[in-house]
């Protein structure tokens, strides 16, 4: 009998770890207890220790050597004219199980854990149009105080004074903030960092990411100064083991409002109007219709501005980057794909109703 090679041992290796996720995923108090509040935090203080102090994104630079090496090897192939394809075959599946199994104990088992559901005692359930459109009111009524505190009159969009290595430097006072009543966000050792694919990222139409192998929380550093604060708080709860959109989506929220930072709450608010007009233009075109225009001109301009930024980079790829992460979302106990952004309004609701979304 043939003895198996390496390559062959591990791409075997990686069926067994794809039914031990599947095994796991049934068990997320487990997760929870041993590897999101006991091992993960060790594994990521690490990695900001290592890689925080470094100015340039370590990850990046580890992803571009990865694809370099996958592009050569197939160009390599394929000058072979597709020679000895089962034993490549296995060498890629051998290098996808390593990849795979240093997904998961660095961060991927997050995507497992309890909900936020759980772990802040919210209830989970449908919410009503009266509920949204409360909720819409509420947020409407705080940008708008928010916004009056920042400009001249309610005709001129915010500027945010900050420079955006500023705003990333910032990141961590609204988790210190939100640390206050949630300790298990206290964001130390920071590493936070604008991407090198900041241009490719514009294009792909995404504003950040976490990278899983080097501990590092990016930001596309194209997009508008105004939607930074809320960008770089979504992307630092993931790195503080927050695994699902939605749920990075609200912490980031809660972090950015905490702060005493007047601008880090007007651009967590925006972001939570659009969503939740979004959410009622769904249920009730009119309803929503009146909100807009409840919008001082202002705040259309600043939402706009953002607007204006995502169409300049419109291209006929982003749909198929798009498609590709909304299936990896949904692959990874996301069901709804890149619609989990937006149920980012369920926990607002829910947690509204259960605590008041706003301290005072």
């Amino acid at each position: 009998m043939k003895k198996l090679t390496q390559y062959q041992i591990l791409s075997l290796f990686l069926l067994v770890q794809i039914l031990l996720i599947k095994l796991i995923s049934f068990f997320p108090e487990v997760v929870e207890r041993f590897y999101s509040t006991g091992l993960y935090p060790i594994i990521s203080r690490f990695f900001r220790m290592v890689f925080g102090w470094i100015p340039f994104s370590i990850g990046d630079i580890l992803y571009f050597f990865i694809g370099l090496t996958l592009l050569i090897s197939i160009i390599r192939w394929i000058k072979d004219k597709f020679k000895n394809t089962i034993s490549k075959i296995f060498k890629l599946g051998a290098y996808l199980s390593v990849f795979y199994f240093f997904f998961h104990f660095f961060w991927g088992l997050n995507y497992y854990r309890n909900s936020l559901y759980i772990n802040l005692k919210l209830e989970k359930k449908s919410y009503t149009v009266e509920q949204l459109s409360n909720l819409t009111q509420k947020i409407l009524t705080q940008l708008k105080q928010i916004h009056v505190k920042l400009v001249a009159n309610d005709s001129l969009a915010v500027i945010v004074p900050y420079s955006k290595n500023e705003i990333l430097d910032k990141t961590q006072l609204a988790y210190d903030a939100l640390a206050k009543d949630y300790p298990q966000f206290k964001y130390n050792t920071v590493s936070l960092k604008n991407s090198i694919f900041s241009v490719p990222l514009s294009y792909m139409g995404f504003s950040g990411y976490l990278n899983p192998l080097s501990g590092e929380a990016q930001v596309n550093n194209n997009v508008p100064k105004i939607d930074l604060p809320s960008i770089s708080c979504h992307e630092v709860a993931h790195q503080l083991g927050i695994g699902f959109e939605n749920e990075a989506n609200f912490i980031g929220f809660l972090a950015a409002t905490s702060s005493e930072d007047l601008y880090f709450q007007y651009s967590a608010n925006l972001k939570a109007l659009r969503y939740c007009i979004s959410g009622l233009y769904f249920f009730d075109q009119t309803k929503a219709n009146e909100f807009i225009e409840q919008i001082p001109k202002g705040i259309l301009k600043n939402s706009k501005e953002s607007e204006t930024f995502w169409l300049s980079y419109k291209n006929k790829l982003e749909p198929f980057f798009k498609l590709f992460y909304d299936s990896y979302l949904k692959a990874n106990q996301q069901k709804e794909g890149m619609l989990t952004y937006s149920k980012m309004v369920d926990l607002l609701i829910a947690y509204d109703l259960e605590y008041g979304i706003y301290k005072n």
